[in-house]
């Protein structure tokens, strides 16, 4: 096998101050050492792994998230402890939230840019 885990995944922002609210503010991702490349971004630790959010200006073709919230769509997922308390918590920042049952352990949200965020409890 070549890959063994995920190193980070990736976000292309138009709004780094939102995205940086939504990550680390709500989600409570840390901000950790990001190497300066001469654009505007910010890495977040997400345990093991890490967020990278990469600032873009307005006329850059980065494509389009999906145009529903919908769990059958590109996603990146998150493990949780809490399914109850995660829902109530993104619900109370404001957040759609689309719930299945604390028993299936699975919602999803969007996040400022329209990128389809999903929470899991790990089975």
């Amino acid at each position: 096998m070549i890959a063994r885990s995920i190193n980070h995944i990736s976000f292309a922002v138009r709004d780094l101050d939102a995205s940086l609210h939504f990550y680390r503010d709500i989600l409570g991702l840390e901000n950790i050492p990001r190497p300066d490349f001469g654009i505007p971004g910010a890495w977040l630790g997400a345990g093991n792994s890490q967020v990278h959010l990469i600032g873009v200006p307005d006329d850059a073709d980065i494509g389009a998230p999906p145009a529903s919230l919908s769990p059958m769509a590109c996603h990146q997922a998150f493990g949780i402890e809490d399914y109850q308390k995660t829902v109530e918590h993104l619900k109370s920042n404001g957040l759609e939230v689309m719930e299945t049952s604390a028993e299936q352990g699975q919602l999803w949200v969007k996040d400022p840019d329209g990128y389809i965020i999903e929470f899991i409890v790990p089975r």
